[in-house]
């Protein structure tokens, strides 16, 4: 039996939202780290860990109890550094945990369809799929244990893990029938 983990990246400032994604809460009263953590539970991810940084202590009262956080250092570097903080993170988590599904927090439509189609019939450590929407890579991303330390190894500043998906054959799952790829920068 394998496991696989949550992990949404919310670390950043929003310096574009003019706030922290972190600590928006939609018309609904939802927080955004809550849908975005559900999204991934619903999905069968457990444990889902969402990575903080900007505005910390306000973000961290918005998470749901079952959820965890990872504090990240580095988050003024960018997403690189946060992913590469997460998956180091990562690494300490059981060996049952082979696989990790990514997801941003600023994706406030995304369905757990596109969740469950990236999984497919599962998965192996060695696993990298993502989600395509009309042809433009998206979230989430299905990363394999395999991969972490390698892809940590290449992360910094505000460069995420496309390049190493690329080059590493990840595997590309169309979702644009099931939408909700989009991420939301302004309000």
């Amino acid at each position: 039996m394998t496991d696989i983990a949550g992990l949404v990246l919310a670390a950043g400032s929003g310096s574009r939202m003019g706030q922290p994604k972190a600590t928006i809460v939609d018309d609904e009263g939802i927080p955004w780290v809550t849908r975005a953590a559900s999204f991934l539970r619903n999905a069968g991810a457990a444990p889902v860990i969402v990575a903080l940084g900007a505005d910390l202590e306000k973000a961290v009262h918005l998470l749901p109890d079952w959820s965890h956080h990872i504090a990240v250092q580095a988050w003024q570097e960018g997403i690189g550094a946060s992913l590469r903080e997460s998956l180091i993170s990562l690494g300490r988590l059981p060996e049952t945990v082979t696989a990790v599904l990514v997801t941003l927090v600023d994706l406030p439509s995304a369905h757990v369809a596109s969740a469950t189609r990236l999984m497919g019939t599962g998965w192996t450590d060695t696993a990298l799929r993502r989600a395509m929407y009309h042809g433009k890579p998206g979230h989430p991303v299905l990363i394999g244990r395999a991969h972490w330390l390698p892809l940590s190894n290449q992360l910094n500043g505000d460069t995420g893990a496309q390049a190493f998906l690329k080059a590493h054959g990840a595997i590309e799952v169309d979702c644009t029938d099931i939408g909700g790829g989009e991420d939301v920068d302004f309000l």
